[in-house]
């Protein structure tokens, strides 16, 4: 059976490292453990790393947040976000976001950003708890 492909954005992935028993960590797990395979970006990993310093949380040296981010594109698909504007899209911040969907073909994007969320009527954007519920280990 194939594995499932999911773009994770940057809350799954700070949420997932910050909180591992929550469901973004369980869905960091099952990567990690292969059961699904995570397509990202440079744009992804990039702002993973200049979020995480911000978290008390997450005690994680500058060089230590770019070795974390570093593995992630060794254990991840990399792709570059697809250029193409959606101009539905609230927060224009997000488009490269939406681009890494794109571009990667993936069976989702995972995400809590709710401008993202408003448009899970044309692309496959789901919240980790439903992502979870449909393909939790």
């Amino acid at each position: 059976m194939a594995s499932v492909r999911v773009v994770l954005d940057t809350n799954v992935l700070v949420s997932g490292l910050a909180y591992p028993g929550s469901i973004p960590g369980r869905i960091l797990g099952a990567w990690r453990q292969g059961g699904i395979d995570v397509v990202l970006s440079r744009y992804i990993l990039d702002e993973m790393a200049r979020v995480l310093p911000r978290l008390p949380r997450i005690a994680l040296s500058s060089s230590e947040i770019r070795d974390l981010a570093d593995s992630f594109m060794f254990m991840a698909e990399m792709v570059e976000p697809c250029a193409e504007l959606d101009e539905r899209l609230r927060d224009h911040a997000d488009q490269q976001v939406l681009g890494t969907l794109r571009a990667a073909k993936a069976d989702y994007l995972v995400t809590g950003d709710k401008d993202l969320l408003a448009l899970s009527g044309h692309y496959p954007i789901v919240t980790p708890a439903v992502f979870w519920e449909r393909h939790g280990q």
